[in-house]
């Protein structure tokens, strides 16, 4: 198990990683909760201290914080995944408007302290810092995207969102040819695998049943059926995100999208004098691709991005964590962004799936009649919208009313993906485009328009 990733193997040396009992046979609680990651244990953290007589469980097929909660970049970030003019447009079927919008993004702000606070609260070393987040621009054609995002961002009232020059730029990170960026405060890092372990032994502690090497088949109205036995339960939570495809029923609910990951060896102290970051800023650059990178608290650059391909049928294998080519992509743009990582030796590759709804809106919810709770479709901005889940979630099924549980993601349900081959051939279309737009915009130093434009079409709403 530690060979899953960075994070996992880099776990204090008194974290066996040895899986937790299975389920023991047919059991009744109040609330059982699929999937040991952030969401379910964060869930099941707030539940336990609101109401300390509630009978919760929480099942996983392997260990917690066996996804992606323990394999992410480490961002804490406060990145909504559909945008705040999807939200303020009403298209995700909650509230509506700018207020809206702005509640949501301010609450996501809170949320990025509050992962620090509760972490601290527990006793959980997660190497928590709010350094911020840093977008290098790097490229003339990244220019606009970039300046627009500040103004973008303004109409919205979040004045914090701050364009910099290449001078106060390079103050935070050195990057190569690096013509200004934009900061925003509200982002920490993490270690994640620390996090998730964490919060298992902690709910553990405080009476939360956790049984792991438990396979669920089937979420149905209070009911979980596993390989070990059937859980009765007031409320079922769904909380297995990237693996959701594996439950019965719901094969086109989420589709599994994979981000791989590489780190390097940990950086002399002449390297870190070059390249900065030393509040742990995060980074990426204005490039289509998704990419994403931190320095870890013992001196490495932990650096992740897109490029790998979905495979058919919403398939989760093993096999497809590791890609050569893709982990090569990476290397070769890490060096491009810091040349000074050039003769670094890798030390990990690794990645896994994360969750992508039809419409890119992610979502939580309750329906009371069949006691169905879910959340998720993060698209991989989840480390912090997961504790934004786990607090909506326990207030929804205590029945508290509060400024979260009317926000406008509660009660979203995104429409289901298109049957095969449709998905096979749309994604994969999708997520190449923008290595495309890319290519282009780094031989012409012109913004790539066409590209862009068929992106929007293919991911709207």
């Amino acid at each position: 198990m530690r060979s899953l990733s960075l994070w996992h193997d880099t776990l204090p040396a008194d974290d066996t990683m040895s899986p937790r009992s299975s389920l023991p046979g047919d059991l009744d609680v109040d609330v059982a909760i699929v999937g040991a990651g952030f969401t379910g244990l964060w869930t099941a953290h707030y539940l336990r201290a609101a109401d300390p007589t509630l009978r919760i469980a929480i099942v996983d097929k392997h260990i917690a914080g066996f996804g992606a909660s323990g394999r992410n970049g480490g961002w804490a970030s406060a990145i909504l995944p559909m945008g705040l003019d999807t939200i303020a447009s009403g298209a995700g079927g909650g509230d509506a408007g700018r207020d809206a919008a702005i509640r949501m993004q301010r609450e996501m702000h809170h949320c990025v302290d509050e992962v620090g606070r509760a972490a601290a609260e527990l006793g959980i070393d997660c190497h928590y810092a709010k350094g911020g987040q840093l977008d290098f621009v790097r490229n003339p054609a990244q220019l606009q995207r970039a300046r627009d995002s500040v103004e973008h961002a303004a109409a919205y009232g979040l004045d914090d969102v701050r364009w910099l020059d290449t001078a106060e730029m390079a103050e935070h990170g050195a990057a190569a040819n690096l013509l200004g960026g934009v900061y925003t405060p509200h982002c920490a890092v993490i270690h994640p695998a620390r996090l998730a372990r964490g919060l298992a032994t902690s709910v553990e502690a405080r009476g939360v049943a956790v049984y792991e090497q438990t396979t669920v088949s089937t979420i149905e109205p209070h009911r979980v059926v596993t390989d070990h036995g059937t859980i009765r339960a007031d409320v079922v939570v769904r909380a297995t995100e990237g693996f959701t495809p594996s439950l019965s029923g719901e094969k086109r609910t989420i589709v599994p999208v994979y981000s791989l990951m590489i780190a390097t060896e940990p950086l002399p102290a002449s390297a870190w004098d070059e390249i900065g970051l030393a509040a742990r800023e995060t980074f990426n650059d204005g490039r289509h691709l998704i990419i994403y990178g931190q320095r870890t608290a013992d001196g490495r650059i932990a650096f992740g991005g897109r490029g790998a391909p979905y495979h058919f049928g919403s398939a989760v294998k093993p096999a497809f964590d590791r890609d050569p080519r893709v982990h090569e992509m990476l290397r070769e743009t890490l060096v491009e962004i810091f040349p000074q990582v050039r003769d670094a030796a890798i030390t990990h590759r690794w990645g896994g799936p994360l969750g992508l709804p039809r419409d890119w809106y992610c979502g939580v919810g309750l329906d009371r009649g069949t006691g169905l709770a879910w959340a998720g479709g993060y698209v991989g901005d989840g480390v912090t919208t997961t504790n934004l889940a786990g607090r909506t979630l326990s207030d929804l099924i205590l029945g508290h009313e509060s400024d979260i549980t009317d926000l406008p993601w509660v009660g979203h349900r995104s429409r289901k993906w298109e049957p095969e081959p449709i998905r096979w051939m749309s994604i994969r279309t999708s997520l190449k485009l923008p290595a495309g737009a890319d290519r282009y915009e780094h031989r012409t130093k012109k913004p790539e328009r066409v590209r862009s434009w068929i992106l929007g079409k293919l991911t709207a709403h």
